[in-house]
């Protein structure tokens, strides 16, 4: 097959910000941009133009992972040149990349879905994430935090947000591997529900709670927040849970927080956030996170004020997100020996890619990571300025 190097030099005269360098398949070195290169890419085999026409995001995705493609240098900075080049072809406004189809997530596939990002193995996790195994956004009070500081700073700002009080009660759509609802009851004495779609956070949540002898205060189920009736709640937290609930369910999503909790009861929704509507790239749902979609701001504030929720502080958290995620991406590299013996060549790279594009999405800006803090109906009860959250 004779593929097209014209178009091949064009494309990737035009793909980066930064001065690179690329090595064809066919031994060809090739300087793009001017100046020193910044990093190398090396095209092992060559990838069909109709691929790249049809789908940049998958192609590209795919052929790193099947080593078509090497990435001398950081993965995120190459990520990062792509995205502030001017009209960079990883645009939503680029017909070469193609976002998924919006998708029904209903109770069945929510859990399908679950299970195919959360239920790869609690030893796989635990290998990269801090000792706390908490796989959210964490909180830089200082750059020197570590990502375990970093992360208690988070669950106690979140808390602390929350305006807790001994003996209410507190449900967690999404709890994770339990940190916040195990901070919460050992911190402020609350009764805490946590629910999740995956058994595997669901064994070690268990297993934190019964270790830590709190049964009388913390509960864990497997429940989807659907399935979730009859009961109301003083709080309501959801933390990295609603970009899984999809775009045809974010009205549901706030119904059922608006029947679970109490009046006049606080709710903080912390998530992945975007400027404007649109379901995750192709490449992503495929491999990463099936039926995700990232919520506008816009459209979660109006949400809120259709379920007469009234809106009390909104807080980006982007660049705290961007160096949880490099964090991530270095305990991820500095744990290969450990990871190598229970996943594949393929698996890692397509994680690496995970990682680092998604540190790269978030310091270009491209997506963002808010906290949303709302009451159900008013509530004169809470502090009048923001002091109390920091404190």
């Amino acid at each position: 097959m004779k593929f097209d190097k014209v178009f091949y030099h064009k494309f990737m005269e035009n793909l980066f910000a930064d001065p690179c360098e690329v090595k064809y398949w066919d031994g060809e070195v090739a300087n793009y941009g001017g100046g020193q290169a910044q990093f190398r890419i090396g095209f092992n085999e060559p990838i069909a133009k109709t691929e790249i026409i049809s789908d940049l995001s998958l192609a590209f995705g795919e052929g790193y992972m099947q080593k078509k493609i090497d990435i001398e240098g950081s993965v995120q900075k190459v990520i990062e040149s792509i995205y502030n080049k001017q009209g960079n072809p990883f645009s939503q406004k680029n017909p070469y990349i193609k976002f998924s189809k919006i998708l029904t997530n209903n109770i069945r596939k929510s859990k399908e879905n679950t299970k195919f990002h959360y239920d790869i193995g609690n030893n796989f996790y635990r290998l990269w994430l801090d000792e706390t195994m908490t796989y959210s956004c964490a909180y830089f009070k200082s750059p020197e935090d570590s990502l375990t500081q970093a992360q208690h700073n988070k669950v106690d700002h979140i808390l602390r947000k929350l305006k807790l009080q001994p003996g209410q009660t507190l449900l967690d759509i999404g709890c994770g591997w339990g940190e916040l609802i195990l901070t919460a009851a050992k911190t402020y004495q609350v009764k805490a529900l946590g629910i999740t779609l995956s058994s595997e956070q669901y064994t070690r949540v268990l297993e934190r709670i019964q270790n830590e002898g709190l049964q009388d205060l913390v509960k864990v189920q497997i429940l989807d927040y659907r399935e979730l009736r009859g009961r109301t709640f003083d709080r309501v937290v959801s933390v990295g849970m609603v970009e899984h609930v999809g775009k045809e369910h974010l009205a549901e999503y706030f119904s059922a927080v608006k029947n679970l909790l109490s009046e006049g009861g606080v709710s903080l929704l912390h998530c992945i956030t975007g400027y404007e509507e649109s379901a995750i790239n192709s490449w992503v749902n495929k491999y990463i996170f099936p039926g995700g979609y990232i919520p506008a701001v816009h459209e979660l504030v109006s949400l809120m004020a259709t379920n007469k929720f009234y809106l009390i502080d909104m807080e980006s958290l982007r660049e705290h997100y961007t160096r949880t995620l490099e964090h991530w991406a270095q305990n991820f590299e500095q744990a290969l020996p450990l990871i190598r013996r229970i996943k594949d060549e393929t698996f890692i790279r397509m994680w690496r890619l995970y990682l680092n594009s998604s540190a790269a999405s978030f310091h270009c800006g491209n997506i963002d990571l808010h906290q949303f803090l709302f009451t159900k109906g008013v509530n004169n009860s809470l502090p009048m300025t923001r002091e109390y959250m920091n404190s």
